[in-house]
């Protein structure tokens, strides 16, 4: 085994992670929208960093296999994730009915101090760990990593978790370059108007079993 079987496994691991992470989502929609309004980004930077982090080596070690024997379990997570998908997406459609344009130290929703930082990581939490797609995931890249052999099933989670520190820091502190364009409301009402339809088809595809 050399370098070279250390540095695939761990490229195959990134490119997996990015594969995964990188789309349209509930959660990558939340810090799209915190990271434009430059509000609380590294708390929610590192809180779905580090979650990425323990679901990956969760995958690594296994509990993806438990995940997928206990089909009861993602019915659960299913509803209760749909529920508060359904209800994110009304409340942002309700934004998107009275936009706010974005000036210096003012946002359209929570006010800032530690009451915004701990609704904005609640809701980051809640999208993350109550999505059910994410279980599945982890799934896939248990069955990937093991597939690599020991120990280099380490290599390509490593992999994994690089890819998604480099998703979310570029996503939460990238935003800031969009600030400019969402100073008038009517583009806070497109970008609302756009999470409040990727939230409710989210939660009613999780309900129909999408």
């Amino acid at each position: 085994m050399t370098s070279l079987d250390f540095l695939h496994s761990a490229g195959l691991g990134l490119a997996t992670g990015l594969a995964l992470i990188v789309a349209i989502g509930a959660q990558n929609a939340f810090v799209l929208r915190q990271g434009i309004r430059g509000e609380h980004i590294v708390p929610i930077v590192a809180v779905c960093a580090l979650s990425d982090a323990v679901l990956i080596a969760a995958g690594v070690l296994g509990t993806g296999a438990l995940i997928t024997a206990a089909p009861a379990a993602v019915v659960v997570l299913r509803y209760v994730g749909a529920a508060f998908l359904v209800t994110y997406g009304l409340m942002a459609a309700r934004r998107a009915m009275r936009p706010q344009s974005l000036t210096e130290g003012n946002g359209p929703e929570t006010p800032r101090g530690k009451g915004g930082v701990a609704a904005a990581v609640t809701t980051v939490l809640a999208l993350t760990w109550l999505n059910p797609h994410v279980y599945l995931d982890i799934a896939l890249l248990g069955s990937l990593a093991s597939a690599q052999g020991s120990p280099l099933q380490w290599w390509f989670g490593a992999g994994a978790m690089v890819g998604s520190i480099l998703w979310f820091c570029s996503l939460g502190f990238g935003a800031r370059f969009l600030r400019g364009f969402f100073a008038r409301p009517l583009s806070w009402r497109f970008l609302d108007g756009g999470i409040a339809v990727t939230m409710v088809a989210l939660g009613l595809g999780l309900v129909l079993g999408a």
